[in-house]
């Protein structure tokens, strides 16, 4: 869970820095695609021998712009997700889903 006291120093470190004219939906959605890209170069050429410093800063670069991105549209993170996760739930019953990576369509 996200605290308050986080999303305020979100909310202040771009407000200082009069960041939040960039920071359109279009804007953060490109960010949050290019941090997962960052986040995903950590294990380019090793999925064991990966640096943990770097995973933990590009998760947390990307888990930044999301959580901006919600703050824009004035959505509430906890909720977005318990309504997605109901979704899931629904595609991907425990008796056709579990062990298996395939898509709903396909169960």
């Amino acid at each position: 869970m996200i605290t308050d006291e986080t999303m305020e120093r979100i909310r202040t470190f771009t407000k200082e820095r009069d960041w939040d004219q960039f920071h359109s939906p279009e804007n953060l959605a490109k960010s949050i695609a290019i941090e997962a890209g960052e986040l995903l170069e950590c294990f380019q050429w090793s999925g064991s021998g990966y640096d943990l410093q770097a995973v933990k800063e590009e998760l947390a670069d990307v888990m930044n712009y999301c959580l901006q991105m919600a703050d824009k549209l004035k959505l509430d993170p906890d909720a977005i997700i318990n309504e997605k996760i109901d979704q899931n739930e629904k595609k991907y019953p425990v008796d056709k889903a579990k062990g298996t990576s395939r898509k709903y369509t396909e169960l």
